[in-house]
């Protein structure tokens, strides 16, 4: 039946229109954004899974950076910790020499000069290692704990040591001196303890270094992993929706000629009066 009220062919084709304009919007989205998945209108469980990857990923971006942390406060107590033993080997080597009594009492006054300097200089060093507020040779604190996960429930523990003068590890005191003779011979077994348990000292840094190094790797490792997931799930196949635009722009102008089409159907009608 011909009427001017009602066009059914012309509302069909709008309804086609519409859908396929929706499905063009959708497509030109995921194309600008690069996600398939862009908000729970999209698929809400999906997206839902995603936040919650993204959330573990964010957390653990803190648990690196305490790592990092770690690390460097490690680091630089080792750094340390090296040129204290450095020193020690010198000053056993001055004590050694101050120990001959055969020395003049200048000789042995130039010997002490150096032994003294060495042994300030042990206290400035430990004094100044130092990494964002952190000591871990000065006897300041007793241990660094490190965020381990990405929940805040796991810990990496670095132990600290006290390598300052008289602290337990380094058995000489501020005031030791090698002047004479006897004080010089003495030194030699004092300096000699000190450097054996720096050393061990330094050891067990080392090993917590490497645990920290360990952790730091394996975090980053599963933040990688994480991230990828997350990719998997809502990154958008921009090969499939360049090939999909394409077929919904086609789609479209099809879909305006057909409502175009539809439209001059009832100007038959006109021709029935002529």
């Amino acid at each position: 039946m011909l009427t001017v009220n009602t066009n059914y062919g012309a509302m069909i084709a709008l309804q086609n229109l519409n859908v396929t304009q929706g499905q063009l919007t959708q497509t030109e989205g995921r194309i600008s954004t690069g996600l398939n998945v862009g908000g729970p209108k999209d698929n809400g469980a999906v997206w839902a899974v995603a936040q919650g990857m993204r959330a573990d990923v964010m957390s653990l971006s803190a648990v690196t950076s305490s790592l990092n942390n770690a690390t460097s406060a490690t680091d630089v107590a080792v750094s340390a910790g090296q040129a204290i033993s450095d020193l020690l080997t010198q000053m056993k080597a001055k004590a050694l020499a101050a120990s001959d009594g055969s020395l003049s009492q200048n000789s042995r006054e130039a010997y002490n000069a150096d032994f003294v300097a060495l042994r300030d200089q042990i206290t400035n060093i430990v004094n100044n290692a130092s990494f964002n507020g952190i000591n871990l040779i000065n006897g300041s604190t007793a241990k660094l704990d490190a965020l381990a996960n990405a929940a805040g429930t796991a810990f990496i523990t670095v132990t600290a040591r006290d390598l300052a003068l008289g602290g337990g590890t380094v058995s000489i005191n501020a005031t030791d001196t090698i002047s004479i003779a006897a004080n010089a011979s003495a030194m030699i077994t004092t300096v000699d303890t000190s450097i054996n348990a720096v050393n061990l000292a330094l050891a067990e840094l080392g090993t917590d270094s490497k645990k920290v190094g360990v952790q730091l790797t394996f975090v980053s490792n599963l933040s990688d992993s994480l991230t990828q997931g997350i990719g998997n799930l809502v990154n958008a196949d921009m090969a499939k929706e360049s090939a999909n635009l394409t077929a919904l722009q086609t789609k479209q102008q099809l879909g305006i000629q057909a409502l175009s089409i539809a439209n001059q159907a009832p100007a038959a009608i006109l021709s029935l009066f002529r």
